[in-house]
């Protein structure tokens, strides 16, 4: 009878404490939905719900909420559960890494680029990368695929292709000419070496592209990749420079050249082939052409006086060697505002912005320019615009009130986006469409 009694109270106390678990793990639950529900509610206040490029969309009726793609995400509230289910928080602050697309236990999520209200223009490309223009393909963030990773990948798919069809006979100079040397024309050269192909890589600025102009010290998310002829490399949170270093590596490794400062200025298509001509002047002729510049194309120029002198540049490179200056940051976006905060730690740095407030700010980025500026590290100036840049000074004026501020300045950034590459390729006959809501990257 004894015996009868001490079960039933250990049986008793063991359902307590069960029961008392579960509890208490829907208690933690529902206020993890509470507080993203708040967290959505506030993004939608602010404008940062709406996705602007390449984004995940989670399918409700496959996700069991385990929250691995919140944990791989290398961003912040990007997704949160609520309810049980992964939903979308600060979308338009997603940068595509795709870490939640791969982490996602049941493939509940796709990424997608624009949605029902808001169109991205992209190109046509098939399968194979290939636009509607024969010969002509395209990869990585052009292609709205942004991602290192994802890029390099493309690179190598489009040139793989490439290499099937080009066992024909032609008289070009080359069999391949890559336009770009970011991660796509990269990985896209080192394929074409791999195999064998006579490839030629043009690139408008420096080898890196778009990652060339980050800051030294801004972090590159990525994650592991295979690249050709090099083998898989494992970063994950790394350095522009360190990026840089393992690129030039690989193609050091592979004796291959790229030919930096070279932008393409026209491609005309001859009777079976193309043919380039670079704002240097010089002309080459190649069967197939892969574009593997960037979306952000050229930076946006002000057209304001004095906008030609040496004082006034589009990116930071080396923030850390530049001090003691009286310096200008234009612009109200993620690059503005990092570089701002960046030049702050040794010079006196101004902030302009055209608008009242700022808009599309990642959540960590805003925080740090308003705790900034309300310590006077940053002087924020909204509703400005440069009337003249001189020698040693500059001249701005508030739209609102009027006023014209002159002051003392040695520097001049200007981050006011870029000339979306569309016009060149339409001039090329290659077909662009918007993208509503389309899946970029999905499950089979």
């Amino acid at each position: 009878m004894e015996t009868l009694i001490e079960n039933i109270v250990v049986y008793f106390l063991t359902f307590l404490f069960s029961l008392g678990i579960i509890l208490l793990y829907f208690r933690r639950q529902k206020k993890k939905s509470r507080i993203n529900e708040e967290k959505i509610a506030l993004a939608k206040l602010e404008g940062l719900y709406e996705p602007v490029s390449l984004h995940p969309v989670v399918d409700p009726n496959s996700c069991i909420g385990t929250g691995a793609c919140i944990a791989a995400c290398p961003e912040k509230d990007i997704l949160g559960i609520v309810n049980g289910k992964a939903k979308t928080i600060n979308a338009s602050q997603c940068i595509g890494h795709g870490a939640c697309f791969h982490a996602c236990p049941t493939q509940a999520i796709t990424l997608c680029i624009g949605t029902e209200k808001r169109g991205v223009e992209l190109p046509h490309v098939n399968q194979s990368f290939e636009t509607n223009v024969p010969g002509i393909y395209i990869a990585g963030e052009l292609g709205g695929m942004g991602l290192i990773k994802n890029a390099v990948t493309q690179g190598k798919q489009a040139v793989e292709n490439i290499a099937k069809s080009s066992r024909v006979q032609h008289t070009a100079m080359f069999d391949l000419i890559v336009v770009g040397a970011g991660p796509a024309g990269i990985s896209a050269s080192l394929t074409a070496k791999k195999h064998r192909l006579k490839c030629l890589t043009l690139e408008q600025d420096t080898l890196g592209g778009t990652v060339f102009t980050f800051p030294r010290s801004k972090i590159v998310m990525t994650s592991a990749m295979e690249l050709p002829l090099y083998g898989r490399v494992k970063l994950f949170e790394t350095s522009k420079a360190e990026l840089l270093s393992l690129w030039m590596d690989a193609l050091r490794k592979n004796d291959i050249t790229i030919h930096e400062n070279s932008k393409v200025e026209r491609i005309v298509s001859m009777e079976d082939y193309f043919e380039i001509e670079t704002i240097k002047g010089e002309k080459f002729t190649t069967k197939n052409i892969l574009l593997a510049i960037g979306r952000r194309g050229t930076p946006r120029k002000l057209e304001v006086p004095g906008e030609q002198q040496e004082k006034v540049a589009y990116r930071l490179l080396e923030p850390e060697v530049i001090k003691d200056k009286e310096i200008l940051v234009v612009g109200g976006g993620d690059s503005a505002v990092e570089s701002a905060l960046l030049l702050s730690e040794h010079n006196n740095v101004v902030l302009s912005y055209r608008n009242e407030v700022f808009n599309r700010l990642k959540p960590k980025n805003s925080e740090r320019i308003l705790n900034a500026a309300a310590t006077g590290q940053v002087q924020m100036w909204f509703n400005t615009n440069i009337v003249e840049i001189g020698k040693d000074d500059i001249t701005l004026s508030n739209s609102k009130t009027g006023e014209q501020l002159k002051f003392k300045n040695d520097l001049v950034y200007i981050f006011a986006g870029g000339e979306l590459p569309t016009q060149f390729l339409m001039k090329l006959g290659i077909h662009i469409t918007k993208k509503f809501g389309e899946a970029i990257l999905k499950h089979n």
